[in-house]
């Protein structure tokens, strides 16, 4: 007996049959998924040729009735029939801005400009870290913003305007970008105090620019490990600066008597 149309007949490794659905829109064979009868599978089918024909079928659709295409393929194909263009993640178009949905309710805002990155990327949400598989790694989707897994959210960046899904460049403030950098606002100027932590947390030194800062816990963190204290701690680095800058820098700058103390200290009693 012949399949019914869009469905075609697979075995796992089990031995078990199933039922795989595709169909061809826009000259495009789109996979729609597996099913474990040839009924389920050629309702899939026809439920693709459904959303891509009625112009009335929008995102919200879906949650008015039950489906056996996922959401993920339902944006895909709605996309497809609105824009002209294929992606086979959950991507739809709109004006100069893309939306990725992870469901229909979690929805996140991009810039064009990262549209080649995650149609090729797919993001996945653990708790609130949300990553992309990367070369074997998991990639939080912060890193293309220069924004450090230590990062704290409203301390370390913020959402300009509140929205902490929406991802657009423009609305991405970086606050602290440095490892031990933080900015404080003091008597109306803004001044970056630098601290690094050992049994708690030692200031190093208040300064003017955040790069003078990261250079000052890059230096404190070198002096810690040049007197014998262990700890994996991670140093900045500093593009703005070139090898004679950096060295400049670094020589030029104080960091607290009082790590210098504690330096001494430990040493001593070490000793003991």
């Amino acid at each position: 007996m012949p399949l019914l149309p869009g469905v075609y007949q697979a075995t796992k490794k089990d031995g078990t049959i199933y039922y795989r659905t595709s169909f061809t829109y826009k000259n495009k064979h789109i996979s729609l998924g597996s099913y474990p009868t040839p009924e389920e599978s050629h309702s899939a089918y026809q439920e693709a040729i459904t959303i891509t024909k009625n112009n009335s079928i929008v995102l919200d659709s879906y949650i008015q009735n039950s489906h056996l295409l996922s959401f993920d393929k339902w944006v895909v194909l709605l996309n497809f029939r609105d824009n002209g263009l294929y992606f086979k993640n959950p991507i739809y178009l709109k004006d100069r801005y893309f939306l990725y949905y992870l469901t229909h309710k979690d929805v996140l805002k991009f810039d064009v400009d990262d549209l080649f990155y995650y149609s090729t990327h797919k993001i996945m949400k653990r708790g609130n870290h949300l990553f992309v598989a990367d070369y074997g790694m998991q990639v939080s989707i912060l890193s293309r913003y220069g924004i450090h897994s230590f990062s704290v959210s409203g301390r370390d960046y913020r959402f300009a305007n509140g929205d902490s899904t929406d991802y657009r460049y423009g609305n991405i403030e970086i606050i602290n970008r440095y490892m031990g950098v933080r900015r404080e606002l003091v008597k109306g100027l803004y001044q970056y105090i630098t601290k690094v932590h050992l049994v708690g947390d030692f200031i190093v030194g208040r300064y003017p620019t955040e790069i003078e800062a990261a250079v000052a816990y890059n230096k404190a963190v070198n002096f810690l490990k040049e007197n014998g204290i262990v700890k994996n701690f991670t140093t900045n680095y500093i593009e703005e600066l070139d090898e004679i800058s950096y060295a400049a820098m670094y020589n030029r700058i104080r960091i607290s008597k009082n790590l210098r103390a504690y330096v001494d200290k430990s040493n001593g009693l070490e000793k003991k």
